[in-house]
């Protein structure tokens, strides 16, 4: 334990003693690169061997099976996945995409063309039935916008799929009622993805989407009502109201902002200046003096069943706060970013390539699959702060990499059903 405190506090000197460095000499000049966390400090290639070991499982896991020869996309591993694993292309020197995100990609393509036919993720004819496939619906259509944004932003094309996915996304946005602007979400008890306060996070994920979606699509004038609807929602609901906190309710109070804060980067005009330079504060304050954040700190949760393995950190929490800091603008080089991008390059597990993260709803074994879900979103969103941070992520794409992404964009691009 302290020799593993030990390397911690070294890794943090030298990328804080780097940042010193450079902010006090050419650094310090406008529009000079910023220092960033050197590829070798964490292990890349281990950690996209861990992403698609899991993402292959999890495809071939009978439990995710749906209708149509798709799989389900998961909030804890397979959307992670999506977001993630292209990231580390650059990084890698890969010259196309895996096996795996093909997959999701044409799944997620054909359950859009197939909208009105295809069996909701959840849900049957009973009356509980029924309305966990409304709840299914509304969180499929935003997770499958979001996938294909995620897809369009990095080929720099508007795909007609992905125009259809935002069509269906919209269609099911709900303009009544406590959650106008938002949509029904899976509610299973399972924090933090599919419980009562996860409609934020839906409608978040739906901002983000938009933003993503490249040729400013989040300005066409056809869906300006929609977008009006889901900003007065995030900005209305980030605090859960007063009588769930008088009773002790969950209340994802840090998780929303970092939420509405990575929504706010991608969503210009999502939220004032003003309030987003406070929620960067917030966050900012919330970091534990190693430089990791806790997701137990993220909010209040009636369940504590990972208050005690997470006491040090954890990286989901990390790898979540520190991408959404450094996509609303803080650089590689400003303190807080510094420690905590030092925390993930010194916690990566070098036997497995990921990051941990523990169960908010109960205890799970930790060797077991169902065990490391959490751990596989701890590793997709620590990628994403690395990886952002890493110089390769900060030049333009290459001829390429432009390359690949419009041939993956092209070979899922079949006419749409009428």
């Amino acid at each position: 334990m302290v020799q593993g405190k030990t390397i911690a506090f070294a890794a943090v000197c030298v990328v804080a003693a780097s940042a010193i460095l450079i902010s006090s000499g050419a650094g310090a000049r406008s529009g000079a690169a910023a220092p960033s966390v050197p590829a070798s400090t964490w292990n890349a290639r281990a950690a996209a061997t861990y992403l698609d070991q899991r993402q292959s499982w999890w495809e071939s896991w009978p439990k995710s099976a749906r209708d149509h020869g798709t799989v389900c996309v998961s909030c804890h591993t397979a959307l992670p996945y999506a977001l993630a694993r292209p990231e580390l292309r650059a990084i890698l020197h890969e010259n196309d995409a895996t096996t795996n995100e093909r997959k999701i990609l044409a799944d997620v393509t054909t359950r859009v063309r197939s909208w009105s036919e295809v069996k909701p993720y959840y849900g049957d004819t009973t009356p509980g039935g029924r309305t966990k496939a409304i709840e299914s619906r509304g969180t499929e259509a935003v997770l499958n916008a979001l996938v294909l944004a995620s897809r369009d932003e990095r080929s720099g094309v508007v795909s007609a799929e992905a125009r259809q996915a935002f069509a269906n996304m919209f269609a099911l946005q709900q303009t009544a009622g406590e959650d106008a602007g938002a949509w029904t979400w899976l509610n299973f008890g399972l924090r933090p993805w599919e419980a009562r306060t996860s409609v934020y996070f839906g409608a978040a994920l739906a901002a983000i989407a938009v933003g993503m979606e490249p040729q400013n699509y989040a300005k066409s004038g056809d869906i300006q009502p929609n977008v009006e609807r889901l900003r007065a929602y995030l900005q209305e609901h980030v605090d859960q109201p007063l009588w769930k906190r008088v009773l002790r309710r969950d209340d994802p109070q840090l998780f929303n902002r970092a939420m509405l804060l990575w929504a706010s980067a991608k969503l210009p005009g999502l939220i004032p200046p003003d309030e987003q330079q406070s929620i960067v504060a917030t966050l900012r304050d919330a970091q534990e003096p190693d430089g990791a954040w806790r997701f137990t700190s993220l909010g209040h949760w009636r369940s504590d069943a990972s208050e005690s393995a997470d006491a040090a950190g954890d990286g989901l929490a990390t790898g979540l706060v520190a991408y959404a800091l450094e996509q609303a603008g803080s650089r590689p080089n400003e303190q807080h970013v510094v420690r905590a991008l030092a925390w993930l390059a010194s916690h990566q597990e070098s036997a497995t390539g990921m990051w941990r993260a523990w169960s908010l709803n109960k205890q799970r074994d930790p060797a077991t699959n169902v065990g490391k879900f959490m751990s596989d979103a701890a590793t997709a969103y620590a990628v994403l702060a690395l990886s952002a941070a890493a110089p390769s992520s900060r030049v333009e794409r290459t001829a390429r990499d432009s390359k690949a992404e419009a041939d993956l964009l092209a070979s899922h691009r079949p006419p749409l059903r009428q």
